[in-house]
């Protein structure tokens, strides 16, 4: 998907809503257990539920890895029925890959190639040669870790790095790797306030946003400060739509927290 299709995507639903599916099986609904695959059978009922509100949906690949094979299969099986049923949704694969660069291209080659994500998250930490193979692929996004949600968040990213932050030289820098216009970059909404110094650095680019609801941050906020010509904005919800109940009903709870958020985003867009 390019950038444009996602922006046409992003007017056209009034929204900027980013779906976690970040799956629990302690906490999805008992009788799913019964079927043949739970999680899969979980996420295609979300999906079908908030597809006409949501841009964007975002698999975290340990929630899947944790379940080994069956979740690989699960993973495998929801990617597919999205590009198959929902073409024009944007899919992050929430990996925080990142590693020497010959390692890197196979995690691009996994992601990109055989399970068909349009993104995937990358930790920069290793630098610009495990961060360029996922650049490589034109048609695709790679989302590069800046400042996240997390408590953590204070222990690095915000440390004073010969007068600059060390979050402000991550976005500084890649911006001059091979291909950065295919980079995103993750914003934690519970660091909503560094958003107007963040847009200074990169006032053009795409910011996924996770930490709205459960996690406390503000999408108010992040809309008021994060918010460029062209929407510019992934916000990211998970617990707080796929668990918003967990009985029978949870699809449709699900519907209705997604379109809560969705009407928000509607009224502060621009036309």
């Amino acid at each position: 998907m390019t950038t444009q299709e996602l922006i046409r995507q992003i007017h056209r639903k009034k929204s900027f809503l980013c779906v976690g599916l970040d799956v629990d099986m302690q906490k999805i609904p008992a009788h799913l257990l019964e079927e043949e695959d739970p999680i899969f059978a979980f996420n295609k009922a979300i999906i079908d539920a908030t597809s006409h509100v949501t841009v964007a949906y975002k698999p975290n690949i340990a929630f899947y890895e944790a379940y080994g094979i069956k979740g690989w299969e699960a993973l495998h099986k929801t990617i597919g029925y999205l590009n198959e049923k929902y073409p024009e949704i944007f899919t992050i694969a929430d990996a925080k890959r990142g590693d020497i660069g010959n390692t890197s291209a196979m995690y691009a080659k996994a992601f990109f190639e055989d399970l068909g994500f349009d993104s995937v998250t990358v930790a920069p930490y290793m630098g610009k040669d495990s961060v360029e193979p996922f650049l490589e692929f034109e048609d695709r996004h790679t989302i590069l870790l800046a400042l996240t949600s997390n408590q953590g968040a204070f222990d690095f990213q915000t440390k004073d790095t010969e007068g600059r932050e060390l979050y402000k030289r991550i976005l500084e820098t890649s911006g001059k790797w091979k291909n950065s216009h295919n980079l995103m970059y993750v914003v934690g909404a519970t660091k909503a306030e560094y958003l107007a110094d963040i847009r200074r650095i990169v006032p053009d680019s795409f910011l996924l946003v996770p930490g709205i609801g459960a996690q406390g941050g503000s999408l108010e906020e992040v809309c008021k400060y994060g918010m460029n010509e062209n929407i510019g904005l992934l916000v990211n919800s998970a617990r707080g739509i796929i668990y918003a109940s967990g009985g029978m009903d949870f699809a449709g709870a699900a519907k209705t927290e997604a379109e809560k958020i969705q009407s928000i985003m509607a009224a502060v867009m621009p036309g």
